[in-house]
């Protein structure tokens, strides 16, 4: 039997034992669903703490329950520090950190360290797949080589995937299994291998010609995002200057039936995709000659808004009166987006340094984040809402709209409201749009 029937066996007779690489909020989906359509599940992970909870059954990512985990791990689903265990597995998924370094270029230290931690263990039959975002020839030109060192060759002793993440977390509409999954095989044995991977626990998955196309399919997806969400705050900005409420002006045009999306402004950009990836695409472009010069004027508008943001916080408070510095200032919601606890590259917290860097006296409020470190290293806690504490603050920054926020409450007994949000959509003299 080839590797490619054998391992199409093992997959639809569940006897694979599937390996997952980083259990945070793309590898933990994954892995609860591969429990969850009957398949045994390794999870590895290089923090301690976070092996120890999920063993104990605790989630730990608020819009994952505990329930899963528990049931996951009755069903046999292991987390582990212990890399050699990935040579009991059939396929082995990476699902760990691509960020950027100080000089703003991919850091691709966690895959490299995943792979070469991989190698050794590395068996004929089996399927290494990456999920991380990443440039494009990153699994043919990075992955691949070093999981040769052994002796196996990609696409004929093993199969090597990219399938990207698509991972929207705390969006109860599309969980894991609903979200169409592209995926690029070195090879078309590859590529059947993962389609049969990927089809078993993935409603849709989309075949691509290449890893490498798969590649720029994922940046491609966020750099629509980032782009349009530029476009739209420097919309934001003429709107503003001209008196005129850009969420109206939105909402009309989404009225069209074709040849309009809606993108909605906010104080800047967040996330772990989001605000990086395009630096993947622009870094790798350079080495073709190529400048991209319409993804980095899209990044550096969404890069200035949490500034607009605080000139709009100081020119409110100077209609009351009131130095920056000398204000008491309370931001709402310090999650990059709404409903989650996630914090990674959240505008909020950079709304809160640059409050910080001019003296003001600022708190938070966030149900999901029970207390950050500022960028000084001090721990603040986050404040509950009611009437009392609401009206302790001269001006509420609204930077994350949590549906848990009681923005009646808020409006009703706020001295003033920045809200960057377009939560407030009726004109009042003490709510600026920001």
């Amino acid at each position: 039997m080839s590797h490619l029937s054998s391992f199409e066996h093992k997959i639809s007779t569940r006897e694979a034992v599937i390996c997952i690489f980083g259990l945070g909020y793309v590898g933990l989906p994954l892995a609860l669903r591969y429990t969850e359509v009957g398949f045994r599940v390794i999870g590895i992970d290089i923090n301690e703490e976070r092996v120890a909870r999920l063993n104990s059954g605790v989630s730990g990512i608020d819009h994952l329950p505990d329930e899963r985990v528990a049931a996951a791990r009755q069903a046999g689903f292991e987390a582990t520090t212990d890399i050699s265990k990935c040579g009991d597995a059939d396929a082995l998924i990476m699902c760990v950190p691509t960020p950027l370094n100080r000089h703003r270029e991919p850091d691709l230290s966690y895959i490299i360290e995943t792979v070469n931690s991989i190698a050794p263990h590395l068996k004929a039959g089996q399927l290494v797949a990456l999920e991380s975002t990443t440039y494009p020839g990153t699994t043919e030109e990075v992955v691949g080589p070093r999981l040769e060192t052994g002796g196996l060759k990609a696409g004929e002793d093993f199969f090597l995937v990219y399938s990207p993440e698509r991972e929207d977390p705390g969006n109860e509409k599309y969980p894991t299994h609903v979200i169409p999954k592209v995926c690029g095989g070195l090879t078309p044995d590859c590529l059947a291998a993962g389609m049969a991977l990927y089809g078993v626990a993935i409603e849709t998955v989309v075949p691509v010609s290449s890893p490498r196309a798969a590649e720029m399919t994922k940046l491609l997806e966020n750099i629509h995002r980032v782009v349009n969400i530029g476009l739209v705050n420097e919309m934001k900005i003429i709107a503003s200057r001209m008196g005129i409420d850009v969420h109206e002006v939105i909402d009309a045009a989404a009225t069209k039936p074709f040849g309009f999306t809606p993108y909605y402004p906010g104080p800047g950009i967040g996330g772990h995709c989001i605000p990086i990836d395009p630096f993947y695409l622009t870094w790798k472009a350079r080495e073709f000659g190529v400048h991209t010069r319409f993804i980095e004027l899209a990044g550096e508008i969404n890069t200035n808004m949490p500034r607009w943001v605080i000139e709009r916080v100081t020119d409110a408070l100077n209609d009351q009166g009131i130095a920056l510095s000398k204000a008491r200032i309370l931001v709402l919601g310090v999650a990059y987006k709404k409903n989650i606890d996630d914090m990674r590259e959240s505008p909020s917290l950079e709304l809160i340094e640059l409050l910080q860097e001019n003296k003001a006296h600022v708190s938070y409020s966030d149900p999901f984040v029970p207390s950050i470190r500022d960028h000084a290293g001090n721990t603040l806690e986050s404040i509950d809402l009611n009437e009392e504490t609401v009206k302790q603050f001269d001006l509420l920054l609204l930077a994350t709209n949590h549906d848990a926020f009681d923005y009646e409450l808020i409006r009703k007994h706020a001295t003033q409201i920045v809200d960057t949000r377009g939560i407030y959509r009726e004109a009042e003299e003490h709510i600026v749009k920001a």
